[in-house]
């Protein structure tokens, strides 16, 4: 059974935004087949902060990367998310 590591970019949708209250919603979102191992916060641009998600899925599960792009984009304060990298481990 392999695995693959991604890595994401999530961009809030305000620069406002409670960040660690981001962070408990898009883990709490995540497929139950999909671990989360490190949130790094990065700075973009005029208070911006984006946020760098490390997480761990199945490489069997058919249609487990929309599934995850698509629980992560419907996490309410997230505007937009970006597959940074990808590979088996």
């Amino acid at each position: 059974m392999g695995k693959l590591f991604v890595s994401m970019k999530v961009f809030p949708s305000d620069v406002n935004i409670d960040l660690e209250g981001l962070k408990e919603r898009i883990k709490q979102a995540l497929p139950e087949s999909a671990s989360m191992r490190k949130i790094q916060e990065e700075p973009v641009a005029f208070g911006l902060v984006a946020l760098i998600l490390h997480i761990v899925i199945p490489e069997e599960e058919s249609g487990i990367m929309d599934l995850l792009e698509d629980r992560i984009k419907s996490v309410e304060g997230v505007s937009q998310v970006e597959t940074l990298a990808m590979g088996r481990i």
